[in-house]
């Protein structure tokens, strides 16, 4: 059994940010429920994978109730940057989604990270019900928190410490 489940029915908001100086950032998800508010450390990867299956998911959705109107993916950037307390529950390890037409909301569904499978039906297990602007803005938002990171080096392709960046394009071999 979980070691506790919580459900956001329905989130006021949800997003995605990250805290902390490029190359040491922690992302985040969090989503608002009156007062109460719920986050959940992500890894910068989960949220472009999150992103990517989000407009995956909402395509498909487009083609199976092709009377929806278009989810918008507008957002005001002051709202979305993530606000205190930023006391995560826990550090994600599955993401997934899932619709319900009746009420027409996505469900982001986050089970935490365990250390083995026999620890799995113990994970804890957060589920936010979004409307699809929410999760549309969320997943847009949370493309450009992934690409506000550190710069990309142009001869190699990999990200540039502030410290100093060893190229391997320049050394002509890749350690």
């Amino acid at each position: 059994m979980a070691r506790f489940e919580l459900e956001l029915d329905p989130v006021d908001h949800i997003t995605a940010d990250a805290i902390g100086k490029p190359g040491q950032r922690v992302f985040y998800i969090q989503a608002r429920q009156g007062e109460r508010i719920v986050t959940v450390i992500i890894e910068k990867f989960q949220l472009q994978s999150l992103a990517v299956g989000v407009e995956q998911f909402l395509a498909e959705i487009a083609e199976r109730f092709p009377d929806l109107p278009e989810a918008s993916a507008e957002y005001d950037e002051e709202r979305m940057h993530i606000h205190p307390p930023v006391e995560p529950l826990f550090r994600a390890g599955e993401i997934g989604l899932g619709y319900e037409r009746e009420r027409d909301r996505i469900l982001l569904t986050v089970r935490e990270l365990v250390e083995s499978e026999e620890e799995t039906e113990e994970a804890a297990i957060v589920r936010f019900w979004c409307t699809r602007d929410q999760i549309r803005a969320m997943a847009h938002w949370g493309i450009e928190v992934a690409q506000r990171g550190r710069p990309i080096c142009p001869q190699c392709g990999q990200p540039m410490d502030p410290e100093g960046h060893f190229c391997p394009r320049k050394n002509g071999h890749k350690h």
